[in-house]
């Protein structure tokens, strides 16, 4: 059966939120836009478990609005970032070696144009293969970026991976698609500046490493309409997740995972909308 947009405009409207209606008018989504209505009808009656936090039990994470240019290099030289929140990882999933539970703190900045984060891993095995876009950064050292321009736990959320080689795996994700199931749309390329620090060997377990930094701006021009629902303003959040992907062993897929915030099931993946936390924006 084939459905025609523009025969079923104002049913969609009825079952659309509108921080996705209004995206259409944004250039990076609107020719993703059918389809994106598509998804997002079907799934709107695959609500998330009963386990969803409320407004007001989620844990906030404040960021500064940063006036000081931030040169994206890795290296966290800007004054700026000594002033702003840092929060380590203190949820430890998959841990069967003792050097699986490894330190990440994460930092966060704001300004008009971007927002900026770092993180700071303590890795005494720097472990990278992947090198494609939209591949399997995951299953490296990798560090995650699950993100709702609204500050409520929705169905759909951006998300950036990213391991030590800057191969990023990018997409939309929307949960309870169908019947239990969860759809990625791939197709979504944003623009971002990334890059990366090490201090150690790559692939190499023969010697004990110290660790990685990774810094990156993400603009604000990403999120479209979306991010004018809930504008980057001081005082508003957004919901989000931060994780940690950290791969120890040179070979297989074995990796430990690690998040800002707790997450209730590991089982399934790290997609849970209903555990993420809040950031706010702080002038």
């Amino acid at each position: 059966m084939v459905i025609n947009l523009s025969d079923h405009n104002q049913q969609l409207k009825n079952h659309l939120p509108l921080f996705l209606l209004r995206s259409c008018a944004n250039n990076r989504l609107k020719k993703y836009f059918p389809l994106l209505c598509l998804l997002m009808f079907f799934s709107k009656g695959f609500s998330q478990d009963s386990k969803k936090l409320s407004l007001g039990e989620q844990p906030i994470f404040k960021i500064n609005k940063t006036t000081q240019p931030i040169v994206v290099d890795g290296k966290m030289n800007e004054e700026a970032w000594s002033k702003t929140e840092k929060r380590d990882f203190d949820y430890f999933y998959r841990i069967e070696k003792p050097d699986d539970r490894q330190i990440t703190t994460l930092r966060m900045l704001w300004d008009d144009e971007n927002l900026y984060l770092f993180y700071d891993m303590k890795d005494k095995y720097l472990t990278v293969r992947e090198t494609n876009r939209d591949g399997q950064p995951y299953f490296d050292d990798c560090a995650e970026l699950f993100l709702i321009t609204a500050p409520d736990s929705l169905d759909t959320h951006f998300g950036y991976e990213l391991n030590l080689n800057k191969a990023s795996n990018d997409f939309i994700y929307f949960n309870n698609f169908y019947a239990g199931e969860d759809v990625v749309f791939k197709d979504f390329d944003p623009d971002f500046e990334v890059e990366v620090t090490y201090n150690g060997t790559l692939n190499d377990n023969s010697d004990i490493d110290l660790g990685w930094t990774m810094e990156i701006a993400i603009p604000m021009a990403n999120f479209g309409k979306l991010g004018d629902v809930v504008p980057a303003e001081s005082g508003n959040r957004w919901a989000f997740l931060a994780v940690r992907q950290d791969r120890n062993d040179n070979e297989g897929t074995r990796r430990s995972t690690s998040t800002i915030f707790p997450i209730y099931d590991l089982s399934k993946n790290v997609h849970q909308p209903n555990r993420f936390g809040l950031l706010e924006f702080v002038e």
